[in-house]
């Protein structure tokens, strides 16, 4: 039988115009999103696919919701995260971060401009809520040079217009993070800049119904991608010609043949140098019998990051018995911290009732206890007793809240680190632990 042009060009043939997620079934299309591969396994997995429109309007609505509850006439964004949070679309995230020639301005009656690239303005035709593109936020010395000022001032007229027509009579407008010639032009046109970051990010926090399904979607991806390392990692490492980068390049390769985006950190480390923490990988060969740890940082399919960590025993020898007791108080670590968590409680509660780690794995804990996590680590963070902030996170546990509860036990002076993390869901009468991933039987003594 012929084939037709017009199925060869689908993602999936037996689908009309649009997939289950509600994207183009056009290979073609200018919006990102996963792979054939994804969601295959999603289908294999019985895993619901999320509704990106109504996902998209959910978060337009959280956006437009926190203005007008602060009264503010507008939200002007240059994070690259949260204006995919608002438009839902992508252009260069990486380099965006550090070089900010997008912008994204939400209204307090819902209108939404985005500044993008001026060759690239059909990045977000699929989201009919942004209902303008503009060219010109580049406000960096790489793009402006010594004409910074002048970019500034037309940047600064344009949004000063917009705000007229779709905000009339409110001067005071959300700002995340701006350039400082910026900011000087923006307050020169009258409008009264507040702190745009704690909307957004107080926004973020709530996770709607497809905000889920997109997250469970995405830990399933980064999960089969964690396997594939281990797999790589236990069968290769023996052999003794086998780099902490061969293991951990595994994983970003697993990650975008699945649609997924990029790791923001190189958090895998083997032996001794798992201790201290944070050490990224390199090129030091892996050793018979030793510790791999690892922190996948990972922001996958539909942009959403999954933060999980494991450690791994690889070699035919036993783990010696105080790697296994490390690890057991790892387990337990995370496992009493987590049973904490409940809509109602508030951060200084979790704070106050959670585990303690022995004295000797005090000094080389953590940075904190729990973080958010969506789009990438996010607000609120739980910290340790001995680092609370009074009156930093003073703030209540919410459903649809999503956080990644941390162990890291790293003995002062010694020659290993356990790392682990698990992602959790706070649901209406507990919580659920999104995380499936198994730990290491070896290290935990099974």
């Amino acid at each position: 039988m012929t084939q037709q042009y017009r199925d060869i060009r689908k993602i999936n043939p037996g689908r009309g115009a649009t997939l289950a997620d509600g994207t183009p079934n056009d290979q073609d299309r200018v919006e990102i999103g996963p792979t054939h591969l994804a969601f295959a396994e999603w289908d294999k997995a019985g895993l619901a696919l999320p509704d990106l429109p109504a996902m998209r309007a959910y978060r337009h609505k959280q956006l437009v919701d926190g203005l007008i509850a602060r009264d503010w006439g507008g939200l002007l964004m240059f994070d690259p995260l949260n204006i995919r949070y608002a438009t839902d679309s992508t252009n260069m995230q990486l380099w965006n971060a550090h070089n900010p020639f997008r912008a994204c301005l939400v209204c307090a009656d819902g209108h939404m401009v985005l500044w993008d690239y001026k060759n690239a303005p059909f990045l977000s035709d699929f989201n009919p809520l942004v209902n303008e593109v503009r060219s010109g936020a580049s406000m960096f010395y790489f793009s402006t040079g010594d004409r910074t000022d002048d970019a500034a001032e037309s940047f600064a007229n344009q949004l000063h217009a917009v705000m007229r027509e779709h905000a009339p009579g409110h001067r005071r407008l959300g700002v995340d993070k701006i350039m400082v010639a910026g900011l000087r032009a923006i307050e020169a046109t009258g409008l009264q800049v507040e702190e745009g970051e704690e909307l957004t990010e107080r926004a973020r926090a709530i996770k709607g119904p497809d905000e889920i399904l997109a997250m469970r979607c995405a830990s399933h991806a980064c999960e089969v991608a964690c396997h594939a390392m281990e797999t790589f990692a236990r069968a290769q490492v023996p052999g003794g010609q086998i780099s902490e980068d061969d293991i951990w390049a595994v994983l970003h390769a697993e990650n975008i043949i699945r649609g997924g985006e990029w790791i923001e950190t190189r958090l895998l480390a083997s032996g001794p140098r798992t201790n201290p923490w944070f050490q990224e990988c390199g090129p030091r060969i892996v050793q018979n019998n030793e510790i791999v740890a690892f922190d996948t940082d990972l922001v996958g399919c539909y942009g959403i990051c999954t933060d999980i960590s494991r450690t791994w025993w690889i070699g035919d020898a036993a783990p010696r018995n105080d790697m296994i007791e490390a690890m057991k108080i790892g387990i337990e670590h995370i496992r009493f911290n987590m049973d904490l968590l409940r809509p109602g409680i508030t951060i200084p509660e979790i704070v106050a009732q959670s585990h303690r780690l022995p004295a000797k794995y005090q000094k080389l804990k953590y940075g904190c206890m729990m973080h958010g996590v969506g789009l990438c680590d996010e607000w609120p963070l739980v910290a340790y007793p001995d680092q609370e902030v009074p009156g930093a996170f003073d703030h209540v546990i919410r459903p649809g809240m999503t956080l990644c509860v941390e162990a890291l036990i790293s003995p002062e002076g010694g020659d290993f680190s356990i790392k682990l993390e698990d992602q959790v869901l706070i649901t209406e009468d507990g919580y659920e632990n999104l995380t499936r991933y198994p730990f290491d039987r070896a290290l935990a003594g099974y």
